[in-house]
């Protein structure tokens, strides 16, 4: 088995070598990018981010630059890619790591190279906190998303069955020593461009709901308006979905503190 896993990894590794995608992530090892560019590929696809990266890194390069950015600034940003709330998260987590910088908590300017660290701070799980470790860094951390979990299981023959805290032990194991970076951009290659769901017949664990008439799509059309408009009024969004709960959509966006709402005015909060 361990000679078979040496193949694999040598195949892999080659392909990657010979065929890898030149993606904008992978020209940095800039742990803010990276975190950046990860949180706007969750349940998104690369093609649809690369502008928005490209755009977003230079008119916020690090997390002083995003601590202090304004909603609208943000959301305009966001605008267009979905799951605008996310802006908002990343700006949390910005202000906490200034704010540990400022307090010497941390090294100015640098984040700990600690997983478990990672996580404690708002909205970076294991997922985020991982991929920051394995691109950044470079450390041997599990990289593992719906993806990757698919293309581990077909090329190892793995049964699909496997808990994720096993797969985690698991793919941990196989990891080449020095070249975590390399090795999880590799597997992310292998299931864009060979090991697809429909190559494979590996089922996803969980299914994205369809976006089309979707609460999503009210909520992202609403926020791209008030990006634009500045203002809207319920009625108008009423108007355009009227097979939708609207007030409950919009008092979701009040609740998340994307929107602000003055009778049946809709603004961003700030």
């Amino acid at each position: 088995m361990t000679q078979d896993i040496h193949i694999i990894q040598q195949n892999i590794l080659s392909r990657y070598d010979k065929h890898g995608r030149k993606l904008p992530r992978r020209m940095t090892k800039d742990p803010y990018a990276i975190h950046i560019s990860e949180v706007m590929l969750q349940q998104t696809q690369v093609d649809r981010v690369i502008p928005y990266f490209h755009r977003w890194i230079k008119d916020f390069p690090d997390y002083q630059t995003l601590a202090k950015a304004s909603k609208t600034d943000l959301l305009s940003h966001r605008s267009g890619l979905g799951f605008n709330s996310r802006a908002l998260r990343l700006q949390t987590c910005a202000q906490t790591i200034v704010e540990k910088w400022k307090n010497k908590e941390w090294k100015d300017g640098s984040l700990p190279k600690d997983r478990e660290i990672l996580q404690k701070l708002p909205w970076i799980g294991p997922y985020t906190s991982a991929a920051i470790m394995a691109f950044a860094w470079n450390i041997s951390v599990p990289v593992i998303d719906t993806n990757i979990r698919r293309v581990l299981i077909f090329l190892f023959k793995l049964p699909e069955t496997i808990t994720a805290k096993a797969l985690e032990v698991f793919a941990e194991t196989v990891i080449s020593p020095w070249k975590s970076r390399d090795w999880h951009n590799a597997l992310m290659d292998q299931w864009a461009l060979l090991l697809t769901a429909r190559k494979t017949k590996i089922k996803p664990l969980s299914k994205q709901s369809k976006f089309e008439w979707s609460d999503r799509q009210v909520r992202g059309r609403t926020m791209k308006q008030l990006v634009k408009h500045w203002i809207l009024t319920i009625k108008t969004i009423e108007e355009e979905f009227p097979h939708k709960e609207v007030k409950k959509i919009v008092r979701e966006l009040q609740e998340e503190g994307l929107i602000q709402i003055k009778k049946w005015i809709v603004c961003i909060a700030e």
